[in-house]
């Protein structure tokens, strides 16, 4: 390692400055301008007053951070890794790859990096002081350097992966729902009132197109019927303007007062902001998918071919549960009336989603995207790493089905389920805090904050015995803008009593 012989690799004593002061520059450089884009993304998400977006955005940045001080870590005791010593016995099970030469140590050392380039060996010559360790107790390293630094690659390529499909999910997703805006115009350029819908004539309920639709009148014996429409209708107009139509109202209706200018569009933009900041973090169950995914990676088990279809069934479960709700809401109101006067209107209710919680939904999704991230971020490390023809990558038969079924999961989770899942949702018991503009968010934070103050002020004076309330100074140089936010708080119409999800 010293000096400069001729095969041995140099440390920084006989690295030329010039080299070293090149390399950090441009390892710096490209380190702040990400910091930078990432940072001028936050303000503009703040000056357009996306701030489900933003938080979102600083769950990225924690998980880029987690996933760097994992890689720190691993450097830091890349040396002590290195002269944790196990038997020959145990290095030889579970391989990802068939050993071809059982007698050769230094085979297994390098069997990860077989099919690479002669940089990935000259790894191996900065660990032969803890390989000849190992090799007089007649044992090998635990992790040899060119797979400890492959596993360096393979943390960034997933974080990338990750981040990468995240923001297109949300791109989508958004795509899709704005597709649905000139619905929303449609029904608010009707402009009609209460008085109006109490004039309307009584209709059959068989008339409106989300009965014929949605509804099979079969009743609950046949049940597996309306499954199977419920698992082919998310193919296929998942979504239509009928459906859009009644499950608005319903949820006006619920939980807006019958407001018939409420904006359910924007709403549901909101919403689906909201729960993408949910999606892109990458909880410690995801974390614990990670090393059982690793784990099974043995050679003859071909288990990413059997883990592939994890998320792809997952998704049509997923799918045909959000269907199914829909087609529970028309099923519901075909056997309570025979007609209705005015429009339809659907009850929303916890009842029908598993164990009557709407954010299992969301969790669903959350792990279905990691998992297709995961299985497609594996096979980018080991086809740029190894190579296509790697013993890791298997046979080409196993391999064209993933990734058929990874882009197809990530596209009809991105461009189905994620909006279905923002509208049906909606379809529970409870709101989301989402329903409040941003300034109704602002007027309520105030109110609370002097409610807060107020309160404590009255038990301070009642422990103290005095007869007056403490006025804080803050409060009466706010006085002047208060009326305007509780005014519109008290005109808001979406205002009311059940409580947010």
């Amino acid at each position: 390692m010293a000096g400069g012989g001729g095969g041995e690799e140099t440390n920084l004593e006989y690295t030329p400055t010039w080299v070293v002061a090149v390399v950090c520059s441009v390892i710096v450089a490209m380190s702040l301008a990400v910091e930078r884009l990432l940072h001028y993304t936050g303000k503009y998400l703040k000056k357009k007053k996306q701030k489900p977006l933003f938080e979102a955005l600083l769950k990225i940045k924690e998980e880029l951070m987690l996933l760097g001080f994992i890689s720190l870590l691993l450097t830091v005791f890349q040396n002590r890794i290195n002269t944790i010593c196990i038997s020959k016995h145990l290095s030889g099970k579970w391989l990802p790859c068939k050993k071809e030469d059982d007698t050769s140590t230094a085979h297994f050392q390098t069997s990860f990096s077989s099919f690479t380039s002669g940089n990935a060996r000259r790894l191996l010559a900065e660990a032969s002081a803890s390989t000849d360790h190992c090799d007089k107790e007649g044992k090998v390293p635990l992790l040899s350097t060119t797979a400890l630094h492959h596993l360096h690659i393979f943390i960034f390529v997933l974080a990338i992966v990750h981040v990468t499909f995240c923001v297109l999910t949300i791109l989508f997703a958004s795509a899709k729902i704005r597709q649905w805006k000139h619905w929303e115009d449609a029904i608010q350029k009707k402009e009609y009132d209460s008085e109006e819908v109490l004039r309307t004539k009584f209709t059959n309920v068989q008339d409106h197109a989300f009965i014929r639709d949605r509804f099979l009148g079969i009743g609950k014996n046949l049940t597996f019927l309306g499954w199977l429409q419920s698992f082919f209708k998310q193919f296929y107009a998942s979504v239509t303007k009928d459906d859009y139509t009644t499950m608005r109202l319903g949820f006006i209706m619920t939980h807006c007062r019958g407001n018939p200018k409420f904006n359910f569009h924007k709403y549901m933009i909101r919403a689906l902001d909201a729960d993408f900041k949910k999606v892109v973090g990458i909880s410690w169950y995801l974390w614990i998918f990670v090393v059982i995914f690793l784990l099974l990676n043995v050679h003859g088990w071909h288990a990413y071919f059997w883990i592939s279809f994890i998320p792809f069934l997952l998704l049509l479960a997923v799918g045909t549960k959000l269907e199914h709700v829909i087609n529970q809401l028309a099923q519901e109101v075909a056997e309570k009336h025979a007609a209705v006067e005015g429009d339809l209107v659907v009850q929303p209710s916890d009842d029908h989603f598993w164990f009557h919680r709407p954010r299992i939904v969301l969790l669903l999704i959350h792990i279905i995207l990691f998992q297709n991230a995961f299985e497609l971020a594996f096979f980018f490390f080991i086809w740029v790493q190894y190579s296509f023809d790697s013993c890791i990558m298997g046979e080409v038969g196993y391999i064209i089905p993933r990734l058929v079924i990874g882009v197809l999961v990530q596209f009809m989770c991105s461009y189905s389920t994620m909006p279905l899942y923002a509208i049906v949702t909606q379809m529970g018991s409870t709101f989301k805090k989402a329903i409040f503009e941003e300034h109704i968010h602002e007027g309520l934070a105030v109110w609370a904050k002097h409610a807060k103050m107020n309160k404590n002020a009255r038990t301070t004076a009642t422990e103290t015995g005095s007869t007056t309330t403490p006025v804080d100074p803050k409060e009466t140089s706010q006085s002047h803008d208060e009326p305007t936010k509780e005014a519109e708080i008290q005109h808001d119409p979406s205002i009311q009593g059940p409580k947010e999800m």
